[in-house]
């Protein structure tokens, strides 16, 4: 089968790998037809590792997948060949303190398809767990399809946000995640919506898909546009999509007291400085998010529904033969990309 492996930082090759085994009991095969990249794949292609998790060369990336179920192992009952599914790429042992509690997305054997613990998913087919397939409806295409995990990880960043209707949100950054923050927390009921970023044309999606204000960090204070907005209040709520020191320092100094931070953004650095005189000054709460956890059904409810369109931040398809087209233009900011996905 084909698969687009990361061979080399800034290289990305359309190789042949072997076929995938015969699935064992509770384990189906996928055939892989779309997968977005995410911001940790970049990080793998751009800086040669993600949170200090080197990469490992050659690698498939990729862990926002779509495709429909090949073949089913033995004992696998709800499926069946030809059904459309999404995929949640953490496989979790299900038995750890965390699993049981309720926070898979902490479990303590986790094994993740996305490069480095397990191969990633922009390939043509795998083996999985039939319990990490979603299947969604028929008439969903597969690029809508790998729209999910993405949503799904900012519904778990407003749970731990605590967003309450009526509230001011600041987003930092106006890239995939963070445009997807700005249409969510209007969902959910947030008065006023305040996105900054240095990057004009994702600025000029984040305005047309609800944020109130938009800043351009290299112009302006996002700080001072927030309070302006907020009666020099501040945010209840900042849902930092970055990752950047400047960005969640800009966080900080744009919430108000007893405001809540959440950060998404994976930073490049192990070590970050963070104004905590200033946050603890305001009692902030600030939060660091890992993944999503188990939001993949609410967040395909919210794509049937309509009421998230997923053109809203997937803005380019390529093909597998262009991939490593798809990475570079990520990685440049080109031709007005937000989100690529590639189409097997």
């Amino acid at each position: 089968m084909q698969a687009l492996q990361l061979v080399a930082p800034h290289e990305v090759e359309l190789r042949t790998i072997p076929d995938p085994p015969d699935p064992g009991p509770g384990e189906v095969v996928v055939r892989l037809r779309a997968c977005g990249i995410c911001g940790s794949d970049m990080h793998y292609y751009l800086e040669d590792n993600c949170a200090g998790t080197p990469a490992k060369y050659p690698s498939v990336l990729g862990h926002e997948p779509a495709g429909e179920i090949a073949a089913l192992g033995p004992g696998v009952e709800g499926l069946a060949v030809g059904d459309r599914v999404a995929v949640e790429p953490a496989v979790c042992c299900g038995h750890c303190e965390f699993c049981l509690s309720g926070k898979r997305n902490l479990c303590e054997n986790v094994r993740f398809m996305g490069g480095v613990q397990l191969p990633g998913l922009m390939r043509e087919f795998a083996v999985m767990p039939a319990h990490n397939v979603l299947k969604v409806p028929a008439e969903m295409d597969f690029v809508t399809a790998t729209a999910i995990e993405p949503v799904a990880v900012l519904l778990h960043a407003l749970n731990l946000a605590k967003l309450r209707v009526g509230e001011t949100v600041a987003v930092m950054g106006a890239g995939p995640i963070g445009i997807l923050a700005v249409q969510l927390a209007k969902l959910a009921g947030a008065s006023t919506v305040v996105c900054a970023d240095r990057v004009e044309h994702r600025l000029k999606r984040a305005k047309e898909l609800g944020a109130d204000v938009v800043v351009n960090v290299d112009k302006e204070s996002v700080a001072d546009a927030v309070f302006d907005v907020t009666h020099h209040k501040g945010a209840h709520v900042v849902i930092d999509a970055a990752g950047k020191p400047a960005s969640i320092n800009a966080g900080i100094a744009s919430a108000r007291h007893a405001g809540r931070i959440v950060i998404v953004g994976i930073p490049s650095q192990a070590e970050t400085s963070v104004h905590l005189w200033e946050a603890g000054h305001r009692e902030l709460t600030i939060t660091v998010q890992k993944r999503s956890n188990g939001n993949d059904h609410d967040a395909l409810q919210l794509l049937v529904s309509g009421k998230i369109d997923p053109n809203s931040f997937i803005s380019h398809r390529f093909p597998k033969e262009r991939g490593a087209d798809a990475f570079k233009t990520m990685g440049t900011y080109a031709d007005g990309v937000i989100k690529p996905v590639v189409e097997f």
